[in-house]
């Protein structure tokens, strides 16, 4: 298991269990633990927890086990919602959720309706992960991921540890001063590579992400007013759900929701998310990325809508932090890349261009 012994390991885990999500003494602590390659930063949450008098207990998962439940078994069991996660949410006050990646085309044989069955059971999960506990996701790189972003393991295990080992205080002031100068705004508009999209953010919130809910952490994000959507956008970057691959996404807004959508692969699986159910076809979340230690697409939104000079919407389910009022089991966030091409007006006020901050 390749980097096990890196003593940077318990270093992320401190600022997981610290920084992120804050853990205290008798606090009940759900890891999950999202395939096998993600044992070395469980083993160092797990001993931090321990070490502060926590109570941690580690729920094991995998790509591998869901691709045979909904392969092999009944209808019934693909829109389950297992009452063990269910009821760890409920038990715990803090949840990390420790994901390592795997194989994107793991899922190319399950049926498209299957899947988007499956992810909606999950999504009743996120929904109360959310809900009931303080909460952070972070993504474990491995050879699966690194194979994805096209770079080597090393590679793309530097690029981790330097994208969450950052003074994350000193980041939350930089981005607060980033978010002082959207405070009140009410407009917003992207242009740019077949992109031009403008919706109302009129009496939304601007959330920091620094770090408290993904590692890596660094984003601005909103909710967008759910009717005011209007226009159209073409993401460069492959959107990616359930591990299927999405190429040339474009997608037309009219009203607020999504009433015409095209993509060069995997069409009929774009089809069927935006069908998953009523709040599907609205945006829930638009995203600024500003982390300036990722530099490269990987293919895993967790990273990708992280890179600075990018910005992303979410379709589907919105935050009631930022005043959304968008319900769906559905959040899927696709990132639109504006640093060779493009920019983001707030208020008609040029904020961002080609990848560079302007205010």
């Amino acid at each position: 298991m390749q980097g096990i012994t890196d003593e940077r390991w318990a270093r992320v885990a401190k600022v997981l269990v610290d920084y992120s999500t804050s853990v205290t003494t008798a606090d009940r602590v759900l890891i999950i633990m999202r395939e096998p390659e993600t044992f070395p930063l469980v083993k160092a949450v797990y001993r931090r927890c321990a070490e502060l008098g926590a109570y941690p207990q580690v729920l094991f998962y995998s790509v591998l086990l869901e691709r045979d439940l909904m392969k092999h078994g009944p209808a019934e069991l693909v829109g389950w919602v297992p009452e063990l996660w269910e009821h760890g949410m409920k038990w715990a006050d803090v949840c990390l959720d420790l994901r390592g990646a795997r194989n994107l085309h793991e899922y190319s044989d399950i049926p498209p309706e299957q899947l988007s069955e499956h992810r909606k059971a999950e999504g009743q999960i996120s929904a109360l992960r959310t809900s009931e506990t303080r909460w952070t996701i972070c993504r474990v790189p491995n050879e699966a991921l690194a194979q994805a972003a096209g770079k080597s393991f090393g590679d793309v295990l530097e690029f981790f540890f330097n994208a969450v080992l950052q003074d994350w205080d000193q980041e939350s002031r930089r981005l607060a001063g980033m978010v002082e100068k959207l405070r009140g705004t009410s407009r917003v508009r992207i242009v740019g590579g077949g992109t031009d999209l403008s919706f109302s953010t009129s009496g939304r919130t601007y959330v920091i992400e620094d770090g408290h809910i993904n590692m890596p952490g660094g984003e601005l994000f909103t909710s967008p007013v759910e009717d005011s959507v209007e226009g159209y956008i073409t993401f460069e970057a492959p959107g990616v759900f359930a591990g299927v691959l999405m190429e040339g996404i474009c997608l037309e807004f009219q009203g607020g929701r999504v009433v015409k959508a095209n993509a060069r692969t995997n069409e009929f699986f774009l089809h069927k998310l935006l069908d998953m159910d009523e709040g599907a076809r609205r945006v829930g979340e638009f995203g600024i990325g500003t982390n300036r230690e990722l530099d490269f697409f990987s293919n895993d939104i967790l990273y990708d809508e992280k890179i600075f000079g990018t910005v992303h919407i979410a379709l589907g389910r919105s935050y009631s932090e930022c005043g959304g009022l968008n319900d769906s089991a559905l959040h899927w966030d696709i990132v639109k890349d504006l640093r060779a091409q493009g920019a983001l007006y707030v208020d008609d006020a040029k904020v961002l261009e080609r990848g560079k901050w302007l205010r």
